[in-house]
């Protein structure tokens, strides 16, 4: 059970003055992840010869594959090593006074509790589904490539199966190491506060790239010892073997584990983070009129503890899964094209075109610390020192990211991608990066202008609350419609110019066709993420700041403290919103590619070719409809699961409040324990239907359209429906997630404008219909919005995996 301390002192902010405190102490014995238990219990001297032997062997592997993966796990290594100094700088600060330990403690047994229980029912999940993998590889057909190469049944299915359980894996990881460093980092940002917002902004930055880092370097590294372990084991390009340029395909498995796991990571996170937030909002700021994060509202600790399950563990999954799929759709294209164009030979090497994404990657790492280490402190401390604005800080340290990318990027392609057969095309596809990044930088711009409350769209909206609940969410709407032009606008002219950019680049097949074209959109998908890890920096930024602000209002600190927590966190609602924008894009990028990669294995699998899909066949059409219709049933179980599980929360609040009226006037403590328990538990039975519905749908669609086609005489049909599927669901699901992150995002930076002060300020009229569209809106940009990048990159892979069971 719960049990409190009651502490007594004055408060900075003036209605509480004289008034006992109340605060949790809710601590248990801390959670650690099974694998992290057995690695502390071996002894250091045996750990690190373990260490060093693992090493040893990844080097061998990776060298007896190419010098390029040794380049690309050194960098790796070398950037888990800044991760780790890092985490001794941020892990040195100091974590304030008592009353701020004792809250983030409550948190943090919070996240690591829901932590526990969900990825253990995500792991049994994936258990059984690669238990339905595996017995749908064991029994299909097989292709002239592994045919001619020697690779069996058996051993496809248990490869495919590893790389699952692995990308699985890896992903869980990664959401753990999110979720680990943010519920230490909140704390010692509440206390930087105290000293300086230049100190508060530093440490919710390094904090954020730490996890950033850990994250990408953990997809690199993965597939790049994935690809290594199969070149060695397959005996790949020795003769009667594998080629070197169907490898890449063997790697889907990896790409959609990772899938999988985001995909519920976000469901049940954004659920969780989502209904609470709802729940403390309606009841304690429109009900009771109490400040946001205020101890005495009894959802408060879930609301906190659901900034780290939901953003942040949540945001590092879904960010891995989004560069694994990155990665292994352009190297699938890049060993396509090598293939057709033949090229080979000591100079001509097929593994630059593969392994470019990896080393892209690589440099991302390296410019994205740069960036990260370009935000100091200053040396002044004390609050009174003139505040700087956090965002332009931050927006400095993303330009020296990509004036670093754009010159790492050059260098790549020079390295990797120059060929005597046509010498020009490596400067082509170095243009491809060029545009890729430009879009990232425009992407991030577009969503900073409609969600950040110093441009015009969120000062509309904030002057729309002032007539009313319901003028504030038409105004939400349609800045929400409208804002889904401009990325669509930026992404079909980067699609177009990178692939018309590819096609001219002198690259042709045998018969003098080029070829180019796609590898192109790939390479400016590529440019895209060069700069990833910055990005999520940012974007991890957001959740730690919140959190601190929360610490602060919950331990009651003085005004002055809570105003820089409020300006760190309005930027971080703002660069939350900036990286689902720039998600959303190398989403649509990424599907594109991982669709073309679908077309060319059906091809492989029926032993025909398979360019293009008619939609005027009505079955075809049909397929589209269903794609189409499951983003929208996916979005709106989603946030009805929110919905639901708020409603819940209201009413235990209200309950507490009534019959528990001591908490107004802080003599009985609320039961935070009870909020805790509801939200986790509502959010792990909720995730499971849209999980369900997105990974069932695309198999029974081409299984049932198999059939169909098996007694019409039309042997491509399943494969075309399903095409069709995923080609309607991801144009849908690109528009469905602009419009949900952008209205989400708007309608809460519109309250955090009118809480500045704006339009009456805190308490006002207008103050209480902005909160109504920020209840609105935050089942939209941190449940279903989030969830559908995750899902259109899912049903690429599930298609790519699945593909033999529709034909």
């Amino acid at each position: 059970m719960m049990e409190n301390d009651m502490e007594s002192g004055t408060l900075g902010l003036g209605a509480y003055q004289d008034k006992p405190r109340v605060f949790p102490n809710m601590r248990t014995k801390p959670y650690t992840p099974l694998i992290f238990r057995i690695l502390l219990s071996i002894n250091v001297r045996v750990l690190f010869v373990i260490l060093l032997l693992g090493l040893g062997a990844i080097f061998y592997v990776g060298a007896s594959t190419s010098p390029i993966i040794v380049f690309v796990i050194s960098v790796c290594i070398l950037s888990f090593l800044v991760a780790i100094y890092l985490t001794k700088w941020v892990l040195a600060k100091d974590e304030g006074p008592p009353e701020m330990v004792q809250i983030a403690d409550a948190i943090r047994d919070g996240a690591e509790g829901f932590f526990k229980t969900q990825y253990g029912s995500i792991s049994k999940m994936a258990m059984l589904l690669a238990v339905v993998i595996l017995c749908i590889y064991l029994f299909r057909s097989t292709t002239p490539q592994q045919e001619s190469s020697g690779l069996g049944r058996s051993t496809s299915a248990y490869i495919t199966v590893a790389a699952f359980l692995l990308g699985a894996l890896c992903s869980g990881i990664a959401g753990y190491v999110g979720m680990w460093v943010s519920v230490r980092a909140n704390v010692r940002v509440s206390s930087a506060a105290r000293r300086s917002a230049r100190e508060a902004l530093q440490v919710a930055t390094r904090a954020g790239g730490l996890s950033a880092i850990i994250v990408v370097g953990m997809a690199v590294i993965g597939i790049a010892v994935l690809y290594a372990t199969f070149y060695v084991w397959l005996g790949v390009d020795t003769p009667g073997s594998m080629k070197v340029t169907d490898l890449p395909l063997l790697l889907v498995g990896y790409g959609f584990g990772a899938s999988f796991v985001a995909l519920f990571a976000q469901l049940g996170g954004g659920i969780y983070t989502k209904a609470a937030d709802v729940g403390a909002d309606l009841v304690g700021k429109v009900e009771q009129g109490i400040p946001e994060d205020d101890p005495r509202n009894p959802a408060v600790i879930a609301d906190l503890v659901g900034d780290n399950v939901g953003d942040c563990a949540a945001r590092g999954a879904d960010l891995f899964e989004s560069i694994a799929a990155e990665i292994i759709s352009a190297m699938i294209l890049g060993g396509s094209m090598a293939q057709r164009c033949k090229i080979a030979g000591k100079y001509l090497n097929p593994s630059g075109f593969i392994l470019f994404p990896l080393v892209v990657h690589s440099f991302d790492l390296v410019v994205s610390s740069v960036g990260i280490f370009s935000i100091r402190g200053t040396r002044e401390t004390g609050v009174m020192a003139p505040m700087e604005d956090p965002m332009t800080i931050l927006q400095k340290g993303y330009s020296y990211t990509i004036v670093l990318a754009v010159l790492a990027f050059g260098l790549s392609t020079r390295w990797l991608l120059y060929t005597d057969q046509a010498p020009s095309a490596w400067f082509n596809f170095a243009l491809c990066g060029l545009i890729g990044i430009i879009t990232a930088y425009i992407f991030v711009w577009i969503a900073k202008y409609y969600t950040d409350y110093k441009h015009e769209p969120v000062r509309i909206l904030a002057l729309s609350s002032s007539t009313g609940h319901g003028t504030n969410i038409i105004a939400g709407v349609s800045l929400g419609l409208e804002s889904t032009a401009l990325p669509v606008l930026v992404i079909s002219v980067s699609i177009i110019s990178a692939f018309w950019l590819g096609r001219t680049s002198g690259l042709v097949d045998e018969s003098g066709t080029p070829t180019g074209g796609l590898f192109g959109t790939a390479v400016a998908t590529m440019g895209m993420l060069s700069t990833a890890a910055y990005i999520l920096t940012m974007d991890m930024f957001g959740p730690i700041a919140d959190n601190a602000g929360g610490i602060v209002e919950m331990s009651q600190q003085p005004e002055s403290v809570r105003e820089i927590t409020d300006v760190l966190d309005a930027v971080g609602n703002t660069t939350k919103a900036t990286t689902k924008g720039f998600a959303i894009g190398s989403a649509a990028l990424a599907s594109f590619l991982l669709f073309s990669a679908y077309m060319d294995e059906v091809s492989a699998f029926a032993h025909e070719p398979f360019k293009q899909v008619d939609i005027a066949i009505p079955e075809v059409f049909v397929g589209g409809l269903l794609g189409s219709m499951l983003i929208f049933v996916f979005s709106a179980w989603a946030c009805s699961a929110v919905g639901r599980t708020a409603q819940e929360v209201v009413n235990e609040v209200r309950r507490q409040f009534i019959e528990r009226p001591g908490i107004m006037d802080y003599k009985e403590k609320p039961d935070y324990g009870r909020c805790v328990a509801i939200v986790a538990s509502a959010s792990l039975r909720e995730m499971i239907k849209p999980g369900a519905l997105a990974i069932i749908s695309p198999i029974v669609v081409g299984f049932v359209f198999r059939i169909l086609g098996y007694y019409t005489g039309q042997p491509l049909l399943g494969a075309k429906v399903v095409a069709a599927l995923l080609m309607f669901a991801t144009v849908s699901g690109i528009l469905m997630a602009l419009f949900l992150n952008t209205a989400g995002g708007a309608w809460d930076n519109a309250k955090k404008y009118i809480e500045t002060g704006a339009l009456g300020g805190k308490g006002s009229e207008a103050h209480k219909a902005a909160v109504t569209g920020d209840t609105v809106g935050d089942p939209f940009k941190d449940t279903a919005g989030p969830s559908i990048h995750v899902l259109i990159k899912m049903l690429a892979t599930i298609t790519l995996v699945m593909a033999p069971i529709f034909l």
